[in-house]
């Protein structure tokens, strides 16, 4: 059977895939999200069909070549010679034990795009939760964007008015104008930002809005030990598993090439006809011996295995320093988190600010160095948290 109608036919097996209305969604979590994403995204069910060609071509690697059929006429050039015809069917097979092998090959490249898959959709959904979590950051960001600049209009209200008895210089006004458009500035920038990440989203679900509306981060459980998590990680890791199956199918691979030595067999009938109604027919056996076809190819497949292990290897070595180098970055992180949170916690500086200036008791120049200084470690821990999510989804994807 050609490479060509076994796709067709393994792509009518398949269920008829629905195209989701492009309508938004109701309000989500991350989960939520990731969910959607795992089932609209283009380029997942782009590479389900990647694979489906992958697998049909070894399957056809397996199949029986075509039959032979041919038939020969003969004229004799000198009277009383006649016609000869004759008619032969054949058909060509390898030796049965390389179907065997064959078969195990595609049965372990078969188990082998499942896991490329998985490491697919792994990569995709970590993207997506960073997306989310930038998306947190960004409205955390945004009311306290807004708190700042309900304090610039106030302030602003005060001084129009303080200017117009006297009590305060045009410079002071400006500075607070100055300070009142910095900010809205700021919210139109925070405002665009979260537009496109949005977006970003949109693109990832299939390009059907995705309604990710959560201001807060969920509760992370991360490993106790570093132990505990390389465990973790090197059991379900998909990417680590697809390696592991690849040398499987590179050790197959070997297997099915040093099997090529053995002979290509070929049965058939021949029949032969002479004037007269003479007929001579019987059984046609051949043998054909890979001398020379299949002498690379088994240095290749060795190759190829040596390249597989050595792979897996590199591949475990820097995941393990990829890992021991996040789950250290997270501790720091959250060790700097729990300092913000005691000094910030109780502390009312804006409003003990306002007052100061209110009543004179500080400079327009004192109460901005101190309303900077507050603002910048409210953003300070709001960027803080938002990193210390991100490296913790990184050091946890494999569970994704």
């Amino acid at each position: 059977m050609k490479p060509t109608v076994i796709i067709l036919l393994l792509l009518s097996s398949l269920p008829a895939i629905n195209t989701p209305a492009q309508v938004e969604k109701p309000a989500t979590g991350i989960r939520d999200v990731l969910q959607s994403i795992a089932v609209n995204n283009k380029e997942l069910r782009m590479n389900d069909y990647q694979s489906l060609i992958v697998r049909s071509q070894y399957a056809a690697m397996n199949a029986l070549p075509d039959p032979a059929v041919s038939y020969t006429r003969q004229y004799g050039n000198k009277e009383g010679l006649g016609i000869n015809g004759e008619l032969i069917a054949s058909q060509a097979f390898d030796f049965p034990t390389l179907y065997i092998e064959r078969d195990k090959l595609s049965r372990s490249k078969s188990q082998s795009l499942d896991l490329r898959q998985a490491e697919l959709r792994r990569q995709i959904l970590l993207n997506a939760q960073e997306i989310c979590l930038d998306l947190i950051m960004l409205r955390q960001e945004q009311a306290l964007l807004e708190q700042r600049l309900a304090n610039a209009g106030q302030l602003d209200d005060m001084y129009a008015k303080r200017l117009e008895k006297g009590d305060a210089t045009r410079l002071e006004t400006n500075k607070i104008r100055l300070e009142l458009l910095n900010v809205k500035t700021e919210v139109k920038r925070n405002a665009i930002a979260e537009e496109d990440k949005l977006k970003e989203l949109t693109a990832l679900n299939g390009g059907i809005p995705v309604a990710f509306d959560s201001k807060d981060y969920e509760q992370l459980q991360a490993p106790v030990s570093f132990e505990e998590l390389c465990n973790e990680a090197s059991s379900v890791d998909p990417g680590l598993r697809a390696l592991r199956s690849e040398q499987s199918v590179a050790r197959q691979a070997l297997r099915v090439s040093r099997a090529g030595w053995l002979p290509q067999l070929e049965l058939g009938y021949q029949l032969n006809t002479v004037t007269g109604g003479e007929r001579f027919n019987g059984f046609l056996v051949g043998l054909s011996i890979p001398v020379f076809s299949n002498r690379q190819k088994v240095r290749q497949a060795r190759a190829e295995t040596i390249y597989s292990e050595l792979r897996y290897d590199d591949a475990a070595i820097r995941n393990e320093n990829e890992l021991r180098q996040l789950y250290r970055r997270s501790a720091a992180l959250e060790e700097s988190m729990s300092e913000y949170k005691q000094l910030l916690e109780g502390q009312n500086n804006l409003s003990l600010a306002n007052k100061a200036l209110e009543s004179g008791r500080i400079s327009m120049i004192e109460y901005f160095v101190e309303v900077a200084s507050f603002y910048d470690s409210l953003q300070n821990y709001i960027r803080l948290e938002n990193d210390y999510q991100k490296t913790s989804a990184r050091m946890l994807k494999h569970r994704l």
